[in-house]
Order: C-alpha cells, then structure tokens, then sequence
C-alpha cells in the first residue's frame, strides 16, 4: 500500500467534486481527471481493518469479481493517507448508471421490466459464484455501458468457495428488501430457489 504525502494528497484532490461526504468529512470524490478515490476511515481502534484495511479489501474485491466475469471498476492504486487518517483506493468509475438513477430519470414500463427480469438472473448469478454482498441494493448496482449489471462500493463482498445456500440467499436479500420502491426488483422466490444460472 503506498504512502501519500498531504501535499501529493492536496494535489491529487485539486479540482475534484465530492460525491459524497458525512459528518467525518470526503467520503467519495470525482477527480478531475474523471477518475474516483474513495476514502476509508477506521471506526473503531479494535478493528479487522487494522490488519485488513477496507481500501485493500476493495482492491481484492474487484480482482476476485473480475476473475468471475461481474464488472466491476478498474483499481488504479491502493494507498494510505496518514494526514488525514485515511486508507484510500483510486479507480476508474465503472462506465453505466446505477440502477437507481435509472429510476430516477424515469423508465418505461417495458424497460423497467425488462431490467427487473436481468437483475433478478444477475443476482442468481452472483450467488451460483458464492458472492455475497450485504450492500446489494440499486444504488451499488450498475447497468453499464455494454448492457451488463456490474457492482460498485464492494468493500464488503464476500466470497465463498462454492454457492451460497438457501439461508445465506436469504439474508443476502434483507436489505434490498427492506427499501422502499427497490424491493420489487428482485424476484425473491426465483433467487432463493434457483438452480444453476446460465451466465449472463
């Protein structure tokens, strides 16, 4: 993990958008190269991101998910900030929508329904590979460029070496389900039940 000066931070930083923040500052940042660093701070002293930290564990992420064929952003750096008390990954965004801002913008019922069909067959096809992903809702979940769903802000995957049971799809789902106006996007029962997915 490389060590980033303040100043080479300050520089990195230079003209760049935060996408996202909360009450201990820049969470996610939009340089102005149209890259993206993210910004990972331990919450607690006694923590597996002590040993693990939650930049790297991004980083490992997308390399795993990629030898599994699921999109993902394309790690440039992993590195740790310590003026700020920072781990940080830099990246390339991954070239889509979420499918939350989909919905957003507004989608004709057909469409919608359409990507409804391609989410549920896309996370049958993330449990068949053993990822599960407790952040799985529209907001970390892409619909790229290329007509394929991909992930973002995957810090938190895990993967396993065969496919999930019944019980670990089930809680896999919980948060997805319990929002609002996102839980009717996944076919719950088809999920939970299936087979072996054809890849899509």
């Amino acid at each position: 993990m490389k060590q980033l000066e303040h100043a080479d931070y300050l520089t990195m930083r230079a003209g760049a958008a935060v996408l996202e923040a909360d009450g201990f500052g820049d969470k996610v940042l939009r340089l102005s190269d149209g890259t993206m660093l993210k910004l990972f701070r331990r919450k607690r002293f006694f923590s597996s991101a002590a040993w693990y930290p939650y930049a790297q564990r991004f980083a490992d992420n997308a390399a795993a998910l990629g030898k599994r064929g699921v999109p993902v952003p394309r790690v440039i750096e992993v590195m740790r900030i310590p003026s700020i008390a920072r781990d940080a990954v830099h990246y390339h965004p991954l070239p889509g929508k979420t499918l939350r801002e989909l919905c957003r913008e507004g989608l004709a019922p057909e469409t919608e329904q359409e990507l409804k069909t391609g989410f549920t067959r896309f996370v049958i096809r993330l449990h068949d590979c053993g990822v599960y992903f407790r952040s799985l809702h529209l907001g970390n979940v892409v619909y790229t460029t290329d007509r394929r769903f991909g992930l973002i802000d995957i810090a938190d995957v895990r993967i396993r070496g065969g496919r999930l049971s019944k019980n670990q799809r089930v809680r896999n789902l919980r948060r997805l389900q319990g929002i609002a106006g996102e839980c009717e996007w996944v076919d719950v029962y088809s999920v939970v039940n299936a087979r072996r997915a054809a890849r899509v």
